[in-house]
């Protein structure tokens, strides 16, 4: 119908399908950008059976984009009051425009609505919605591997590990295989043949990366002297910037492989489409929070040494900036990764405290120490010498009477003399 969008939420993206003019017109008024959807890949969802036919030809005339679900968009979810589904965990709902103009009230489904309410056609656009999410995820790890220092392939090949070794030849097969179901629309069973096995080597390089950065870390803690750690704080500057491209590098590839298996699900086994996506989204949060784990680790240990390095700048005026400038770069490209997976943290930036800063501040407190000791040895004073006053008087006083009574004495004994 015209004026009509309908609306489905994955959690992740937000797909905006309806004639092309109304979509274009509805991402317009709420201000979304938004990418293609490929839409035509849902005629393989849909199936060749006659009940479905009214589908396959509704897709044929409709037009579907694809929002990055933020902050922004998450509101646009809430705003038109969609309706989750618990079993496939989508929101879905329509959006009813007047007068030319798209927005206003959802009106939840009742009659018949072919994209909402054909389950295989609902499922093949949930596959879409996540494939599209997560080739955005690839591209956004691509624009990060090509703004570090080196490209992840150099600093691959410059690695003799043989599990890294592995890694590059599975990248390769992975490609190709994405290159093949681009020009086929599906991944057959030859295709898939070629990387079934490549999880299991992406997941070995993905622990081999994150142990070499639990090593740093426990290296950094390790160390307490500053020479030490601008030493070992240098080091893992290059370092870690090193091991989280082949991290990148491996959530790429494992994106990639999901990307595959949702096709090749939809091939051989439709009806197990729902759950498998479900399943590989929660796979990949499970990956998402292991690495924010290890990482975080780092973090937290760079920020520690900073943090020495700046309380100790008076006796290493050289390295403790060193310590804190290394341990800044770290932390930075920390951040800017967590970033591209989509991981909230923190981005605190450590300043090298100046030798001279340091120094007025030690010397402050030197002054402000000596001048409550000057009131304190004051105070003591007065109240020794108060003391010694009352102990001179009684002194005093006791020789007065101890003279009085020896002329008293003397006097008696002179009269008896007489």
């Amino acid at each position: 119908m015209e004026n009509e969008i309908q609306l489905i939420s994955d959690g992740d993206g937000l797909a905006v399908i309806g004639k092309a003019a109304d979509v274009e017109r509805f991402l317009l008024s709420e201000g979304l950008p938004s990418k293609d959807l490929g839409l035509q890949r849902l005629t393989a969802a849909a199936g060749t059976a006659a009940s479905v036919a009214q589908a396959r030809s509704e897709i044929a005339t409709e037009s579907g984009r694809w929002v990055k679900l933020t902050p922004q968009s998450a509101q646009l979810v809430r705003k038109h009051g969609l309706r989750r589904s618990s079993k496939t965990g989508l929101s879905t709902g329509v959006v009813k425009g007047s007068q030319g103009r798209i927005g206003g009230f959802v009106d939840i489904v009742k009659g018949p609505r072919t994209l909402l309410t054909n389950p295989a056609v609902l499922a093949g656009a949930a596959k879409i919605m996540a494939q599209v999410a997560m080739q955005q995820s690839m591209d956004e790890i691509t624009d990060y591997l090509a703004t570090i220092d080196e490209k992840v392939d150099d600093v691959l090949r410059a690695q003799k590990d043989a599990v890294l070794a592995r890694m590059i030849g599975v990248g390769f097969v992975i490609e190709e295989a994405m290159t093949i179901r681009e020009k086929r629309g599906r991944v057959d069973e030859v295709t898939w043949s070629k990387v079934h096995a490549a999880p299991a080597t992406i997941a070995e390089t993905q622990a081999y990366a994150l142990r070499q950065l639990d090593a740093l870390a426990e290296k950094m803690e390790r160390k307490t002297k500053i020479g030490d750690l601008a030493t070992t704080a240098g080091e893992a500057e290059s370092a870690v910037r090193e091991w989280l491209a082949v991290l990148a590098r491996c959530f790429q590839l494992q994106d990639a492989i999901a990307v595959l298996e949702l096709d090749r699900v939809l091939d051989a086994s439709p009806e197990e489409l729902d759950g498998h996506r479900l399943g590989l989204r929660a796979a990949r949060q499970d990956r998402v929070e292991l690495i924010s784990r290890c990482t975080e680790r780092l973090v937290a240990r760079m920020n520690a040494a900073a943090d020495t390095a700046n309380a100790q700048v008076l006796l290493h005026p050289a390295k403790s900036p060193a310590v804190v400038r290394s341990s800044n770069h770290v932390v930075t490209g920390i951040h800017d990764f967590h970033e591209r997976l989509g991981i909230e943290s923190g981005r605190p930036s450590w300043e090298a405290r100046r030798w001279a800063d340091a120094a007025t501040e030690a010397r402050d407190k030197a002054l402000e120490t000596g001048a409550k000791g000057v009131d304190a040895a004051r105070s003591l004073g007065n109240e020794a010498l108060g003391r010694a006053g009352s102990v001179k008087a009684k002194l005093s006083s006791g020789i007065a009477e101890r003279t009085r009574r020896r002329r008293g004495g003397e006097e008696e004994h002179g009269g008896k003399a007489e």
